[in-house]
């Protein structure tokens, strides 16, 4: 029966915790026989594999013989009759949001829901991606609800609430009256989704702000307004100015953090690559112009799929041609080599509906093969984020393993039904 473990009274690797211990820890040393294991950086497949968990790490991965000589004394999980994997890696989510398929959904979190009770619904959120086999996560911007993305992060490493590692982009930016909310009522001052951003020494002092209170990552939105052209690309309004965009990334990169653009129209991505992004979120918009951009200068790709087919539907209009598009430049970039790293944008759709791990069969579906749709959500999201100790089972590596019963090189759609779940050496979800 599957389990999540909480704070009290809770078992770990088989051990009762006692109910006056707030934080779980990793047993000292656990031996796991793996089935079979897709380690994140092979190729194929492995049989009959041991994994030696010491503490938070791995510390031997090999021949289960070999290994059980280095294991002696150590507790043993037994997942001979599963498939095992490197933890999960979504690299666009948003803990603060609950879906906003439609403007009216988006309104009304920010403006009936205050940010404790959205902390709240953000917690709850991180325990199901935990649950889904996501050990890690980049959140990029709590949409309204100012830096308590780092508030859920930090909590989850102090071991106050159970969850993914968490990755954070705080409020993201746009130029003023270029994000929701925007109302016709210029009598009132409505909540503002990102923090508004004008000029070079704005778009600098943003980023010192947001990194102050501890953003990981810079996200801005590039463009807004998408429309189709007769020369059949998909177009869009870019936000800022390119001195502003440059200024932003430039300051990013100085202070040591990365930079996330929201870019889904041809006009949008062209900004974001001028500016020197490093990571295009969803992209709808590609042309084989700009893929070959992304080559040529390293730009990883987060296409968001899931997200575009749950929003398609209720927002209508050219949401739904957006999808075919992506569609057709998605399989284009697999043949082009672009760097695609797997990115839901769950809380674009509701945390409690749909199962994020559904990314992963849009991207076989759409040219992938399993494996790189496995290795786009564990070892190349890993070095998005710039952690080779994540998304890999290997020496040295994080102990986060997770599970599954079948076989998702021939039904990608196992990794829906995740079985097991081990991060930082703790057993969060078991058989």
């Amino acid at each position: 029966m599957r389990h999540l473990l909480t704070c009290v009274a809770t078992c770990v690797l088989g051990q009762v915790l006692p109910a006056q211990t707030p934080r779980l820890a990793p047993s000292p040393q656990v031996l796991i026989k793996a089935g079979r294991l897709i380690d994140g950086r092979s190729d194929a497949p492995q049989s009959g594999v041991g994994i030696l968990v010491e503490g938070e790490r791995i510390k031997a991965v090999g021949p289960l013989a070999q290994v059980q000589g280095q294991a002696k004394g150590a507790r043993v999980i037994d997942l001979s009759q599963l498939t095992v994997l490197p933890g999960l890696i979504d690299t666009h989510t948003h803990l603060l949001l609950q879906g906003d398929s439609t403007a009216q959904a988006y309104d009304e979190q920010l403006l009936y829901e205050s940010t404790p009770y959205r902390a709240i619904l953000a917690a709850r959120n991180a325990r199901i991606a935990l649950e889904h086999g996501f050990t890690a996560i980049r959140d990029l911007e709590t949409e309204g609800a100012m830096y308590a993305d780092v508030d859920v992060k930090r909590a989850v490493e102090r071991g106050e609430i159970p969850g993914p590692r968490i990755f954070a982009a705080t409020r993201a930016m746009a130029p003023t009256g270029m994000y929701p909310i925007v109302s016709d009522n210029w009598e009132l001052e409505l909540p503002h989704g990102v923090q508004p951003v004008d000029g070079v020494e704005g778009a600098r002092l943003a980023v010192r702000q947001q990194v102050a209170h501890g953003a990981d990552w810079i996200k801005y939105y590039s463009d807004r307004r998408y429309y189709f052209a007769p020369d059949s690309v998909l177009h869009s309004w870019v936000n800022f100015t390119d001195d502003e965009a440059r200024a932003l990334v430039d300051e990013a990169h100085r202070l040591g953090r990365k930079v996330a653009a929201h870019a889904i129209g041809a006009d949008g991505i062209a900004a974001a690559l001028r500016a020197g992004v490093n990571t295009i979120e969803h992209g709808d918009g590609m042309t084989d112009s700009l893929l070959d951009v992304l080559v040529a200068k390293g730009v990883y790709w987060v296409p968001t799929v899931t997200v575009a087919y749950y929003v398609a539907g209720p927002r209508g209009g050219v949401w739904g041609p957006m999808v075919e598009h992506q569609r057709r430049a998605f399989a284009r970039a697999v043949k082009k080599g672009v760097r695609i790293v797997l990115g839901t944008d769950v809380g674009g759709f509701p945390w409690t509906g749909l199962n994020q791990a559904k990314e992963f069969a849009y991207y076989v579906q759409y040219g992938m093969t399993p494996m790189q749709a496995i290795k786009s959500g564990t070892s190349l999201a890993a070095e998005l984020l710039g952690r080779p100790d994540l998304g890999v089972i290997a020496p040295g590596a994080y102990a986060d393993v997770v599970a599954v019963a079948g076989d998702p090189l021939k039904d990608i759609a196992e990794l829906e039904r995740v079985r097991f779940v081990m991060k930082n050496g703790v057993t969060y979800v078991s058989p």
